[in-house]
């Protein structure tokens, strides 16, 4: 069981850092399309994970990580297209969703909200 996971997990690593290098040194297009690209197949992954997730710690993880993505992604659009209105979106979103983790770790234990 230990060694199966180990090489599950080997196998992980080795795609992502295979799929990093394809990216970022083989392909030739402008660097906010790669971290698009990146960006894109990151969201696919944690999307993955929210709808097959073994537990219910493991979704949540993976909402975090897909509002930490939103954020990065509202970023480059704002580099992308210069307009400043997707930072005050990525802040928003930030906010939002450090206060939703902190209420779903709240329910995941059991506790009320107002505990």
């Amino acid at each position: 069981m230990l060694r199966s996971k180990f090489f599950s997990w080997l196998a992980g690593a080795l795609f992502f850092t295979a799929l990093f290098l394809g990216i970022f040194v083989f392909l030739k297009v402008s660097a906010l399309s790669k971290l698009t690209l990146y960006l894109l197949i990151c969201f696919l992954v944690s999307l993955v994970r929210i709808l097959k997730g073994p537990s219910a710690a493991d979704r949540a993880v993976a909402t975090d990580m897909f509002g930490i993505l939103i954020i990065g992604f509202c970023g480059l659009m704002s580099v992308y297209t210069g307009k400043d209105w997707y930072i005050d979106i990525a802040i928003a979103w930030a906010l939002q969703s450090f206060i939703g983790v902190l209420a779903l770790a709240k329910f995941l234990e059991g506790r009320n909200f107002d505990d």
